[in-house]
């Protein structure tokens, strides 16, 4: 297996929340209330400033019945 060089590599955390929102007929507002958090939260998530905790992430994933690595995914950021 293939070592992995964590300082070699920067990772950004990446969404689908906005895409899933619209086919879902969701605002941020509706999405923060089903999700318990503020619409703020949901406002920075979908600009990729805020990363998610590990609980809000599967709260939304189960929103959209979707598994929690096809609504957030790592992308290797370009240097």
């Amino acid at each position: 297996m293939a070592e992995f060089d964590r300082q070699s590599v920067n990772m950004k955390l990446k969404n689908r929340l906005k895409e899933l929102r619209a086919r879902d007929g969701l605002n941020q507002t509706e999405l923060a209330k089903l999700a318990g958090i503020s619409r703020q939260t949901i406002s920075l998530l979908e600009r990729d400033e805020y990363t998610p905790s590990i609980i809000i992430a599967l709260k939304i994933s189960q929103i959209f019945h979707e598994p929690v690595e096809s609504v957030f995914r790592l992308e290797e950021e370009e240097s």
